[in-house]
């Protein structure tokens, strides 16, 4: 099943940006709002599997190396 492209006023998608930098994330929350998307920001693995649930993002950027549990 594919979620449905979400309606964030100018048809952006929902985004989910894990990163355990807070300026990456809100660099990246800024641009991506700017663009007209809906975004959810998550600290770490941990933190973004929740979000995933709750959120359901239609596309996700991810550091690779983060403590506590990594983007692989």
């Amino acid at each position: 099943m594919v979620p449905e492209v979400s309606d964030a006023g100018s048809g952006g998608a929902k985004v989910l940006v894990i990163d355990d930098s807070n300026t990456i994330r809100r660099s990246a929350e800024i641009f991506l709002r700017q663009g007209g998307h809906e975004v959810v920001l998550a600290e770490d693995g941990f933190d973004a599997l929740a979000k995933v649930n709750d959120h359901v993002p239609e596309l996700i950027f991810c550091d690779i190396l983060m403590p506590r549990l990594d983007g692989y």
